[in-house]
């Protein structure tokens, strides 16, 4: 813990100085919030707006695949950089940024001509990546500890909330008015955001390291390399997550296989369906964490991933729209359940001494199974969309598999600390 900590966690104190906290606290979980619900969106009505691209049909698939990949994949490598900006210059920059890409994406999508463009648009979102950690790191600092764990679940508590409403509220725009038009409201909120982080709360943090951006982005990758359970874990959860990212990405056009009513308002059907499993996520992932406080979180974490190579297949069998959006409710909820406990078990396979820099990349799992996913199912939806489910069954034992081989591997102790982080001493 830096040596600046103890004078923030004063601003936990009785008063006007107390409020400042809250008022981070709010204003990072608005954003969260902002940010999810425009990327929901965005997900799930992409493959109706393809069309509007010059898009065929029988392209719409693949296309949609690729897409997603390329929106994660392109920024995934530039991670490690936002890190070592945010320790040498300052984090509150590099959190308005995030937000900046996504502001950007949605005026490129608005302007698109054709779906060259589009796909540029949606590279630039993945320059996003890489807030949550910054995020959750300045909240540390400032809050007091008794209320840290509070503060988190709020925090994080966005996501699954931004995932239910994002899709739920964008439907009928979409419906009524036309993609564009929910991306001029997306965009005028993530200015809101841009202009309110930038100037509504003071970060106190500067940094203080002068060495190479190479070498200490370097250093930070060097940190999970060296540990023996993390370079295990890592790859562990990117199988885990790749199937889920795989369904999700696919979720739109099987709803639209499935549904058979109005034209007029599939968007609005494709938001609610693609929303149940959000709502689920405020009801499962609660309940999935108090079942690993109790029984333990790696024991949970295998016995929910177990459970849901059972459950991925079952949307394959739906004949109908119904019994579809009931097991994806489930699976999808569960899945985003088993995401939120992975951190605990990566905060506890992480030295306490690197810990703050490790969960800076606690995203990265699903950020690669976003690119990892969609990819294999541009290859394997030609042959049947619904595929994706079974595909994701697959993908999620073989990362059970993978966990089970890095829960062999022993946790750094503090002696390994020289180990962990000697990369910093040498120059690259």
């Amino acid at each position: 813990m830096s040596a600046a900590t103890p004078t923030s966690r004063q601003l936990g104190q009785p008063g006007r100085i107390r409020t400042s906290w809250v008022w981070l606290l709010t204003l990072f979980t608005v954003a969260s919030f902002i940010e999810v619900i425009f990327w929901s969106q965005v997900q799930a009505f992409t493959p109706l707006y393809l069309r509007s691209l010059g898009v065929a049909d029988a392209d719409r698939d693949s296309w949609t695949g690729v897409i997603a990949a390329v929106s994660s994949a392109i920024g995934i490598p530039f991670l490690p950089f936002w890190g070592a900006l945010a320790d040498r210059y300052a984090r509150q920059p590099i959190i308005v940024r995030s937000f900046v890409a996504h502001m950007l994406t949605g005026v490129l999508v608005i302007l698109s001509p054709n779906i060259w463009v589009f796909l540029v648009a949606r590279a630039i979102q993945s320059l996003s990546l890489g807030n949550s950690g910054l995020m959750m790191t300045t909240l540390s600092e400032r809050m007091p500890a008794n209320r840290l764990g509070l503060g988190f679940g709020v925090l994080n508590g966005a996501a699954p909330l931004g995932l239910f409403i994002g899709p739920l509220i964008g439907g009928p725009i979409v419906d009524g008015w036309g993609f564009s038009v929910l991306l001029i409201v997306d965009v005028a909120l993530l200015l809101a955001v841009i202009l309110t982080l930038t100037f509504g709360y003071r970060d106190g943090f500067k940094g203080t390291d002068r060495g190479s951006l190479l070498r200490m982005a370097w250093a930070s990758i060097g940190i999970i390399a060296k540990s023996s359970r993390l370079r295990l874990l890592f790859p562990a959860l990117f199988l885990l997550f790749a199937g889920w990212m795989l369904a999700f990405t696919y979720v739109p056009l099987v709803i639209e296989r499935l549904y058979h009513g109005d034209e007029a308002v599939l968007a609005t059907t494709i938001g609610l369906v693609a929303g149940s499993g959000g709502l689920a996520t405020l009801f499962i992932s609660p309940l999935l964490g108090a079942l690993g406080d109790r029984f333990g979180h790696w024991r949970v974490l295998f016995t929910a991933a177990a459970v849901s190579v059972v459950l991925w297949p079952w949307p394959m069998l739906a004949n109908d729209l119904g019994t579809f959006t009931l097991f994806w409710a489930v699976i999808s909820g569960l899945s985003s359940a088993i995401f939120a406990l992975s951190f605990t078990v990566l905060s506890s396979s992480t030295p306490s001494e690197v810990r703050g820099r490790v969960m800076t990349f606690s995203y990265l799992p699903v950020n690669v199974g976003y690119a990892v996913g969609p990819a294999i199912g541009s290859i394997i939806t030609p042959w049947n969309i619904f595929a994706v489910f079974p595909a994701a069954a697959v993908i999620t034992a073989m990362g059970i598999a993978a966990l089970a081989v890095a829960t062999r591997q022993s946790v750094d102790t503090v002696a390994d600390e020289a180990a962990l982080t000697q990369v910093e001493t040498h120059p690259v």
